[in-house]
């Protein structure tokens, strides 16, 4: 009799039970999809970051002293080590350096110019030949290859012999270049640490050249006396899982302790990959984390929906309860009913939700950034999805119960005396709970704030979510929603006072029906409240997220499209590649530049020359990061210019014509039009007249050309001993006299002199960091000295930024006029700065950048602005959260318009006597239907307006702190809240719509029922 009475008690209330059914079906499906669409993320955002880890990520590396009698017992060791320590056996490669050698003629120096010799495993592979062959195994004449950067800085050309001695090794060595060769990317990031063979050349207190480059077999037979081995592992981990990541990162930590304890004591291992695996193990952690936000979200609203369902079914049924309860039914007998029933609804959701998950993630698959990021979400069912849709579902029954049996114990006559006793405060605001929430969800959100993240160390040592954190925002919504409740019975009082003094009927009954039972307005109003502040806050996370995403790649590109790359080459030389960059298509604007880390008064700090006159149209800093514009900082930065001699015409050939008193070199300092400072060798100057001969045209390299005019800058000479005189007593362009301006110059170890002599330099303008400027002590205006490379200079801070665009999150950086740099670089008789990159406006970045692969001879890296911010935008693990929130999102304004329905159609129902009586009393139907419209829309507009408000303040204090990048690190530049008010409007409106819809149908439905009702009463 229980199942057959549970079936008709469940079908005597359609409405309701539809509804309940519809709020557990909606929750279940959207939280299985959530979670199946969470695992899938993880797995893809794993799988995306190992495919696009650079080298410097992936690579480890092991170095120790050897001869060459340990070498091979420590070359099988490594190699046996780092074949256990991963999953697949990796790449490696040895690579050697040898002591210091004297360059040939200069053995009798006291300071003698100097030569390495190397080997590198593979090198044939990560460059090519300019010229010659590869190096083979040999004893004598070793055969050596050179970079083209070493070959033009000694002069060694592919055929040629020469015979060096070592400054610790006095053996001679008879060697023969026989080839020269070109690194693929001479800065990237495998030859980080290998400055001599990337540049050619380092100049400290000794000049070095090379490494000339050996067979393996020839360096450690010939060249391996205590020098340093390295052996570099490269894996390929495409294939790892969220998993593996911790054991395998584990692993790679420990290879230098079990080398050490295994007989090689001197082994040192380093590498970033056991950090990268770790950091990667908790950005998918962190990711699925996050992604527990909207989806606690959505349950706290399934949650309240459920209850707002359950109490109106009670509500109903308190007067049906109370006669089965005199008539002798118990409270188990009343809870087995309300059970059987929760469970007759929610049972059938928790069967089908899992079959309604996979193409709920179908749809999500067609989400834009989900499409273009690669991710496929698996369709697919498990044990898991089973278990989250029966646990979602049983506990909807539960809720759907506890109200039934909260009032299972009361009498007939005790819900008779109970009946149309309103209050004007819940049980929840009497307890004073809503304040009690307010300060757990306080808590929750500072913590959010502190971390960074919702994941914390546990007590074993490893990293957990949260839970404390994960439910601040939900916390946060349901106890501002709760606390807006505390307006209703002062607003709608309100309202009465002004309605009531009005001549209209309808505003001030709607009003006084309102003021007289807040309570039943506050459920509804509380259920569209959170699901309005719900759906704005997706929005703006979305927004803001997509923001963050363009204003990193702008900040890590620093222009719309930077090049990088060798700043002089064969095809391109270093006066060529301007020329070649600014045809690009669709380029405006172009700058050489000068990037690379150095030292600022003991500082690391990065150093960033650019011409300030174009800064304005090249330079992307964000508005907030600096007190001052950027068009102010562009004429702040723009110092004194050294001064230049212009060349007529288009000259191919200089011919320099000067008197030296002792033997000294000579270096000419030219630039071109594009503002591009190269040095030109002149040889040596032997004493008396000399007559040197220029070829410009190598400059531009093969393919290139000169931006004309060229300017000459400066001569920076160089006597090995003592002081020698220089005078220049002539200067020709293609045979034609130039006008040259006495110059004189007195040569000591290195000197300079410019062509044209300008105003005495000031303080080098410059744009600071705001942590260096504090270490320097020094603010906007100020002028001070700073020691930059080594060298002490007057500095004038012209600005300070909070973060310098193409820097890491807590990186100090300098920014200092292209020009004026180079002409404190000529005054320090120092070599110019190298055009290390080339900064472009562009007004399509992306077809400059097509037109580049159409040239792969010119050694380019292009990074384009916004292929930048597509492949952020395409990130997996840092796109993943956007899925999850507009599931939560229509999810929430379903939940919305549902419980809005049922509410105001079961109120709506309980009401037809009253809308009756009134009608009898004289009351027009049209006034009964305004009153109805009335209440409805004092719950609709308070609802939007608190929700609107309430998702504001959840906004500022949550969004920027889950906003993260795909690494699970704190984004640079800072996130800034960005809420889409067009689309926030336009979703508010359709809300507003669809809800007056429902109130407009049901006040249709109460007129075709009006007169059989009257003629009832």
């Amino acid at each position: 009799m229980r199942g057959p009475l549970v079936v008709k008690r469940a079908f005597s209330e359609p409405l309701l039970l539809l509804a309940a059914f519809g709020s557990i079906l909606l929750a279940t499906t959207t939280l299985v999809a959530l979670t199946m669409y969470a695992s899938s993320i993880a797995d893809a955002g794993v799988r995306r970051t190992m495919e696009t880890a650079s080298y410097r990520q992936t690579a480890a590396t092991i170095s120790a002293p050897v001869t060459a009698e340990t070498f091979p017992k420590f070359d099988q060791a490594v190699r046996a080590e780092l074949g256990r320590a991963y999953t697949e056996p990796p790449a490696v490669t040895t690579s050697f350096r040898s002591d210091s050698y004297t360059m040939p003629g200069q053995e009798g120096r006291e300071l003698p110019e100097l030569l390495r010799f190397g080997s590198y495993d593979g090198l044939d592979r990560q460059a090519r030949l300019v010229a010659g062959a590869w190096p083979k195994p040999g004893d004598e004449p070793v055969e050596a290859a050179i970079s083209l950067s070493a070959a033009s800085a000694t002069g060694f050309e592919v055929g040629q012999e020469f015979t060096t001695r070592g400054r610790l090794d006095p053996r001679p060595v008879k060697v023969r270049v026989v080839g020269v060769f070109q690194l693929n990317d001479p800065f990237g990031e495998r030859w980080a640490g290998e400055q001599l063979l990337s540049r050619g050349v380092e100049r400290g207190d000794f000049t070095t050249y090379g490494p000339l480059m050996v067979a393996r077999e020839t360096f450690v037979a010939r060249f391996a006396t205590s020098v340093n081995a390295t052996w570099t592992a490269v894996p390929d981990l495409r294939a790892l899982t969220p998993e593996q990541l911790r054991p395998l990162a584990g692993a790679i930590a420990r290879i230098g302790e079990r080398l050490k304890a295994g007989g090689c004591p001197s082994c040192v291992a380093a590498g970033h990959l056991p950090e990268m695996l770790t950091q990667l193990d908790t950005a998918s952690l962190v990711a699925r984390s996050t992604m527990l936000i909207p989806v606690l979200q959505l349950l706290l609203l399934a949650a309240y929906a459920l209850m707002l369902t359950a109490r109106l079914l009670a509500d109903h049924r308190r007067m049906e309860v109370a006669l089965l309860r005199s008539r002798g039914a118990g409270t188990m007998r009343l809870a087995a009913l309300a059970g059987g029933e929760a469970l007759l609804v929610a049972l059938p959701c928790a069967i089908v939700a899992p079959f309604l998950g996979p193409p709920l993630l179908a749809l999500v698959n067609l989400l834009p950034w989900i499409r273009s990021s690669g991710v496929r979400l698996a369709p697919e069912a498990d044990v898991g999805t089973y278990l989250v849709s029966f646990g979602v579902a049983l506990a909807a029954a539960v809720l759907l119960v506890l109200p039934a049996l909260a009032g299972a114990r009361r009498t007939y006559v005790e819900e008779q005396s109970a009946r149309g006793r309103g209050g004007g405060r819940g049980l929840i605001e009497r307890a004073g709970a809503d304040l009690a929430l307010l300060v757990v969800a306080g808590l929750a959100i500072w913590q959010l704030q502190r971390y960074g993240a919702p994941v914390t160390a546990t007590a074993a040592g490893g990293l957990g979510i949260d839970p404390l954190i994960i439910s601040g925002p939900a916390l946060a919504l349901l106890t501002g929603g709760m606390l807006g409740l505390r307006l209703v019975p002062r607003i709608s009082k309100l309202a009465e006072r002004l309605t009531s003094s009005r001549p209209t009927l309808a505003p001030a009954l709607g009003a006084w029906q309102v003021s007289r039972r807040p309570l039943k307005y506050a459920g509804p109003a509380l259920l569209l409240t959170m699901a309005i502040a719900i759906g704005i806050v997706s929005l703006a996370t979305a927004s803001t997220w997509r923001s963050s995403q363009l204003d990193q790649a702008r900040h890590q590109a620093g222009a719309d499209l930077r090049l990088s790359g060798p700043p002089d080459g064969p095809e391109l030389g270093a006066l060529g590649r301007g020329t070649a960059f600014t045809a690009l298509p669709g380029i405006t604007a172009a700058s050489p530049a000068f990037r690379g880390q150095t030292e600022v008064s003991g500082e690391s700090a990065l150093l960033l020359a650019l011409d300030a006159a174009k800064l304005g149209e090249l330079f992307h800093l964000r508005p907030d990061l600096s007190a001052q514009p950027v068009g102010e900082l562009a004429r702040a930065l723009a110092g004194d210019q050294a001064g230049r001699l212009d060349l007529p015409g288009r000259p191919a050939t200089l011919t320099l014509r000067a008197e030296a008193s002792a033997e000294m070199s000579l270096r000419l300092v030219v630039s071109d039009a594009l503002g591009v400072w190269r040095d030109v060798s002149l040889g040596v100057l032997k004493p008396g007249e000399n007559r040197v001969e220029v070829d410009l045209r190598p400059l531009a390299g093969r393919s290139g050309t000169i931006t004309y005019p060229l300017s000459l800058r400066g001569l920076v000479a160089g006597a090995p001993e003592g002081t020698a005189n220089l005078e220049v007593t002539g200067l020709s362009a293609d045979g034609q006299d130039v006008a040259v301006p006495a110059l004189t110059m007195s040569v000591t170890r290195s000197t300079a002199a410019p062509f044209v002599r300008g105003p005495e330099p000031g303080p080098m303008p410059v744009v600071l960091t705001a942590d260096l400027a504090a270490s320097l002590k020094l603010g906007v205006g100020q002028v001070g000295r700073a020691s930059i490379d080594r060298r002490v200079l007057p500095v004038k801070v012209v600005g300070v930024v909070d973060t310098m665009p193409t820097t890491a999150a807590g990186q100090k950086a300098v920014l200092a006029d292209w020009g004026t740099m180079q002409a404190y670089e000529l005054a320090a008789a120092q070599p110019p700065r190298p055009a290390t990159e080339w900064w472009l406006a562009a007004g399509n970045a992306s077809t400059a950048a097509a037109a580049l692969k159409d040239h792969p001879e010119w050694d380019v890296t292009a990074l384009d602005q916004q292929q930048l911010a597509a492949t952020l935008r395409d990130d997996p693990l840092a796109s993943g959260l956007q899925g999850a929130l507009m599931l939560g999102f229509l999810a929430a304004l379903v939940f919305a318009v549902l419980g809005f329905l049922v509410n105001a159609a079961v109120a709506a129902r309980e009401r037809m006597a009253e809308f009756a009586i009134l009608r009898a009393l004289g009351v027009s139907s049209r006034q009964v239907f305004g009153m109805l419209a009335m209440e409805q829309a004092f719950v609709i507009g308070l609802s939007l307006a608190a929700g609107t408000g309430l998702a504001v303040v959840v906004g500022v204090l949550v969004v920027p702190h889950i906003v993260l990048t795909g690494q699970a690190a704190a984004v640079t530049p800072d996130v800034v809240l960005d809420i889409p008010w067009a689309v926030t409007g336009a979703m508010l409106a359709l809300v507003a719509g669809v809800l007056f819809a429902i109130v407009a149908g049901l006040a249709r439905n109460l007129r075709r029922q009006g007169l059989g009702l009257r003629e009832e009463q």
